[in-house]
């Protein structure tokens, strides 16, 4: 190896051995006293063998460098030396990051304390698999950054290959408490020669780029870091950045769209709806937005934004003596499984001084499907308990069993759209959704028909004995202000129509 190779990874190899950091220059100036020149370039190659040495005590033995004393420093110390040595020796070098799919889920079902044992031992694992002078760093949030030691022909079918042996060793099952646990983790890589001289630091942020774009596509995805994803993540977090900008500057609010009885046509309820005025692309479609907001890990921060529209619309109705019932919030499965999520919607109702039957929590069958261990099951058992009414939208569509409808005391069912679509023309709609409303009423369930868009559609619900109807038939989604409109005008005709129908001789 060229002595000027040696002298630039002195600094990084002497880490491993202070007391030569100290000793070093007494060493050398005796060196050169005693040997001139020749004395001094042998002194500096000696103590570079001690500082190898010295390190390799420091290692695991059989595996990669671990451990909490192994800092983020010293890994990308190390990242840089097998840089420099791949550099100058023709070798290849490689980062991987590791990220676990799933550990809310760990979390929810079996506390912190289990978590972070199952990461644990998975760390340990991982370092046990790998050669000396490989460095396992922990990351942040959970998973691993494995720095490969320089080889002769490190290509990218074997850092794949590399990676994905990785990938199975973390989900080979963890036993703790006599139960067998699983983690599967997504994986990114980044070659050295992609990095250049850009350094560690570029290198290591190549190979967490590259696992977050596998995280996208998990679980057990693996991706290899390319130039374009550097710039698919800047545009995420530009794209999150604009939306959490949207949600404080108030541009996404709640509208609001009519629930009415089937039989008197009353008003029994309004839904909040998310939408988006941008201020120079006008209204944007929620179906454009709403998977962004979930990409983006705001869909918690969208649900408080609703909810406190939601309250403070019904809280405005109120005052003005239009009485709505209730309100319904749809919550996603990341926003049920805040463990604390029963206290803040009960601080809320107190806040606004609303009962808590004037909430309607939505929530999708997927969700009434998982065990009752979940956090999210949790949530809704503690909410019903609380006495907010609990929907099952888009009932039809998923696997929800009656036993689950029983258990998380369910107050409504909501007909899924594609049943009522055409139900006045198409003989099969017709038998699907009675069956529906016989099992309802047979289970003492409320029923509610989304998508209504005619009149001979809402009619021949209500002769089915379908409880209450929503849609563009009835009344489109509005701001606040329009639905007040609306519903004060909706009251009005009902209040004529059931006094003409109540006229005529005692």
């Amino acid at each position: 190896m060229p002595l000027r190779t040696n002298l630039r990874r002195l600094p990084a190899l002497m880490r491993f051995a202070p007391g030569l950091l100290l000793a070093g220059p007494l060493l050398s100036l005796l060196a050169y006293w005693l040997g001139g020149e020749r004395g001094l370039v042998g002194g500096v190659l000696g103590l570079t063998l001690l500082a190898v040495a010295a390190g390799s005590l420091m290692q695991r033995p059989g595996g990669g460098q671990t451990g909490a004393a192994f800092s983020r420093h010293r890994f990308l110390t190390d990242l840089d030396e097998h840089l420099i040595v791949s550099d100058a020796e023709g070798l290849g070098t490689a980062c991987i990051v590791l990220q676990f799919d799933d550990t809310a889920t760990l979390l929810d079902r079996h506390g912190r304390a289990t978590q972070s044992e199952v990461i644990r031992r998975i760390g340990e694992r991982i370092a046990d698999a790998l050669r000396p002078g490989d460095s396992v760093l922990p990351l942040d949030g959970g998973g691993f950054a494995v720095a490969l030691a320089p080889v002769r022909r490190l290509d990218l079918e074997t850092a794949v290959q590399i990676a994905a042996r990785l990938q199975g060793i973390a989900a080979e099952p963890v036993a703790i408490g006599g139960k067998r646990l699983l983690l599967t983790c997504s994986a990114g890589f980044c070659l050295g020669a992609r990095a250049g001289r850009a350094g560690a630091a570029a290198l290591l942020d190549a190979a967490q780029v590259a696992a977050d774009e596998a995280q996208r596509h998990g679980p057990g995805a693996l991706r290899a870091y390319a130039p374009g994803m550097a710039r698919k993540r800047a545009d995420r977090d530009a794209r999150r950045a604009e939306l959490e900008a949207a949600l404080d500057s108030g541009q996404i609010q709640a509208w609001f769209q009519p629930q009415i009885r089937a039989d008197t046509g009353d008003v029994s309820g309004v839904e909040a709806l998310a939408r988006w005025h941008h201020p120079d692309r006008g209204v944007i479609s929620p179906a454009e937005f709403l998977p962004q907001i979930a990409e983006a890990g705001l869909s918690e921060r969208l649900s408080e934004v609703m909810v406190f529209h939601a309250f403070a619309a019904l809280t405005r109705w109120d005052k003005a003596g239009v009485r709505v019932p209730s309100v319904g919030v749809n919550f996603s499965n990341d926003e049920l499984r805040n463990p604390r999520l029963a206290d803040k919607l009960k601080w809320e109702l107190d806040r606004f001084d609303l009962t808590p039957d004037r909430l309607s929590v939505e929530v999708l069958e997927t969700v009434m499907a998982t065990g009752d261990a979940d956090v999210a099951v949790r949530n809704i058992t503690a909410l019903a308990r609380l006495g907010c009414r609990i929907d099952l939208d888009d009932f039809g569509t998923g696997h929800t069993s009656i036993t689950n409808i029983r258990r998380f005391a369910v107050h409504r069912l909501k007909i899924d759209r594609s049943f009522v679509a055409r139900i006045d023309e198409d003989p099969e709609q017709q038998r699907i959704v009675a069956a529906i409303l016989s099992m309802a009423e047979r289970l003492g369930l409320d029923t509610l028909a989304e998508g209504v868009e005619t009149r001979s559609e809402y009619t021949l619900l209500a002769q089915l004995g379908c409880g209450h109807v929503q849609g563009f038939g009835i009344g489109r989604p509005m701001p606040q202000e329009q639905t007040l409109a609306w519903l004060s005008a909706h009251q009005a005709r009902t209040r004529i129509v059931w006094q003409a129908g109540n006229s005529g001789p005692a």
